[in-house]
């Protein structure tokens, strides 16, 4: 059970109805993390328009789902894992790239750098140097993707904290976290 109350959408008013309403038009129903982000008018409206704002980024959904598998396996949080990899798979990921998205790797060597990239900045809580900033743009990522990283990957630690503070449940299928080696 969840530490806060999830919101239902046909309780909900003002700007939390309208989110949640186009949230359940996205993805044909509210999925439970944002029922309890529902909590606070602010955290949703953050939330929602940030996936929003990176549907529609230079990155792709494909490479955005990566991302966001690498960051939920690292930070052991199975709620964005099962949500992400069912995403990923609707954005035309195979169930292999997913799983070896968790180990932060790819067949495609450049993609496989900005997975790097991302999960050192999980690691590093942002603490990188220049090298590591010139080591993504020498696999030919441009700046502007390279600032995208970073904002998806500061959105994906707010969905896993919101998920394990908030022992949201899941209800996306399952997928078994990756422990690194």
């Amino acid at each position: 059970m969840a530490n806060v109350p999830l919101i239902d959408r046909t309780d909900a008013t003002g700007t939390v109805k309208q989110h949640l309403d186009e949230i359940s038009g996205a993805f044909g129903t509210v999925p439970a993390m944002f029922r309890a982000v529902a909590n606070s008018p602010a955290a949703l409206a953050s939330m929602w328009g940030s996936f929003g704002a990176f549907g529609g980024g230079t990155l792709g959904p494909a490479l955005g789902e990566q991302i966001a598998v690498a960051v939920a396996n690292r930070n052991s949080c199975e709620y964005c894992l099962a949500a992400h990899t069912a995403l990923g798979r609707k954005a035309g990921l195979t169930r292999n790239a997913l799983a070896a998205a968790q180990d932060g790797e790819s067949d495609d060597p450049k993609t496989t750098a900005l997975l790097a990239f991302a999960l050192k900045l999980v690691s590093d809580r942002g603490q990188l140097s220049p090298a590591d900033v010139q080591t993504v743009r020498d696999h030919g990522w441009s700046d502007e993707q390279i600032v995208e990283t970073i904002g998806q990957v500061a959105l994906n630690l707010f969905t896993n904290y919101v998920n394990i503070a908030l022992d949201v449940p899941i209800d996306f299928p399952t997928i078994p976290l990756r422990r690194a080696s």
